[in-house]
C-alpha cells in the first residue's frame, strides 16, 4: 500500500508539469489561430485591434506559465515569440487606427 501512495505523489508531481505543458501548448495554439485570423484579409479596425488584445493577453499568459518553469531551457523562445506575435498584433491595430 505505502509504494501505492509512493507512486500517486509522484504521478501528481508529473501531472503538475504535464498540467503546465498542456496549457503552454494550448496558449501557443490560441497563437497560431490568431495568426491565422489576424492574416485574413476581412477584418476591420475592430476586429484588428480585438485580435491583437486577445494575441496580447494569451501572450502573456504563456509568458507566466513560462516564467512558473524557470529550470527549461526549451521554453524561453516560445515566450519571446509570443511577445512578437503581441508586438506584431499591436502594430496591425496601429496601423488601422492611423497612428
Amino acid at each position: 500500500m505505502g509504494i501505492g501512495l509512493t507512486g500517486c505523489a509522484k504521478h501528481v508531481d508529473a501531472r503538475v508539469a504535464g498540467d503546465d505543458d498542456a496549457a503552454i501548448d494550448g496558449a501557443a495554439a490560441r497563437l497560431e489561430e490568431l495568426r491565422a485570423r489576424e492574416q485574413e484579409d476581412d477584418l476591420d479596425c475592430a476586429e484588428q485591434c480585438d485580435v491583437s488584445a486577445k494575441t496580447c493577453a494569451t501572450a502573456e499568459q504563456l509568458c507566466g506559465l513560462v516564467d512558473r518553469n524557470a529550470d527549461r531551457d526549451d521554453l524561453p523562445p516560445r515566450c519571446a515569440s509570443a511577445r512578437e506575435q503581441c508586438a506584431g498584433a499591436g502594430d496591425g491595430c496601429a496601423r488601422c487606427q492611423g497612428g
